[in-house]
């Protein structure tokens, strides 16, 4: 990790970028907006440019010597795969509930560093919420009103003991499948939650939710932010066989996972 000077130099332009980005995005989101589709069919908006234009311009303006490595440019992707610490960005984390208008998309910035996401930030503009790794190395959730030129103390966030006789599970809004019903079947479940983006790291960070599991297809931008969040509360992120869940594999695309509080009982296949 580096120095204290420098750690503190990143998270305070992380949150400030990730606010600055949101603003871009709720500008867009109270318009009329054309929604387009990549090769992989996923949609992306002008709000994606414009805040991944935003938080590119602003790292490597700040930090040049680290690679950022981003959703929307493809030729970044490469960078993940060569270097032990780089920027992970998902400029506009849910892009089909933003599409949607049911406000559950996120800004999401990460630091990785030797494969482990190491700070973090996720912002979810039309909610209000922000969290991100503070420079001591805990959660914070930083309360309204929100300002990227000036910081107010962020409330320490960490996962609560789950009751594994009454868990509260949350899973995407938007990728829910047969599988991931199969999964949680598995267990005692009190409570159930569906969510969009990284937000749901975060509830499971915050103590709102005890489990997450994810087995359908995801990007490590998708994931690292949430992952550092939830890491510095308290919780986990493991491959379904247990292995801790690592980026800047080649491809960026992860295994199947889930994210839980450590008192969950996780069943392991």
């Amino acid at each position: 990790m580096a120095d204290p000077a420098e750690i503190k130099a990143i998270v305070e332009e992380i949150r400030t970028l990730a606010l600055q980005a949101g603003a871009a995005i709720m500008r867009i989101y109270d318009m009329n907006f054309t929604v387009e589709h990549k090769a992989d069919e996923s949609p992306i908006t002008e709000a994606d440019r414009a805040a991944d234009a935003i938080i590119v311009a602003g790292l490597e303006a700040r930090f040049p010597h680290i690679p950022v490595v981003t959703e929307e440019r493809a030729q970044s992707h490469s960078e993940a795969s060569v270097v032990g610490r780089f920027f992970l960005v998902d400029p506009l984390d849910g892009t089909r509930e933003f599409v949607s208008r049911n406000g559950e998309f996120t800004v999401n910035i990460a630091l990785i560093e030797d494969g482990r996401p190491v700070l973090g930030v996720v912002y979810a503009p039309a909610a209000g919420r922000l969290f991100y790794t503070s420079p001591d190395g805990s959660a914070v959730e930083e309360p309204a009103p929100l300002d990227s030129g000036n910081t107010h103390a962020g409330h320490p966030v960490s996962v609560r003991c789950a009751d594994n006789a009454a868990l509260c599970v949350v899973a995407s809004r938007s990728h829910r499948d047969q599988a991931t019903d199969d999964y949680i079947a598995n267990y005692a479940v009190e409570a159930f939650h569906s969510a969009g983006s990284s937000l749901k790291f975060c509830l499971i960070a915050a103590g709102e939710a005890d489990l997450y599991p994810r087995l359908g297809r995801t990007m490590e931008w998708d994931t690292a932010a949430g992952h550092a969040v939830l890491a510095a509360a308290g919780g986990r992120v493991d491959r379904l066989d247990g292995e801790a869940l690592l980026y800047g594999k080649s491809g960026l695309e992860n295994p199947h996972f889930v994210a839980y509080a450590p008192s969950v009982n996780v069943l392991a296949c």
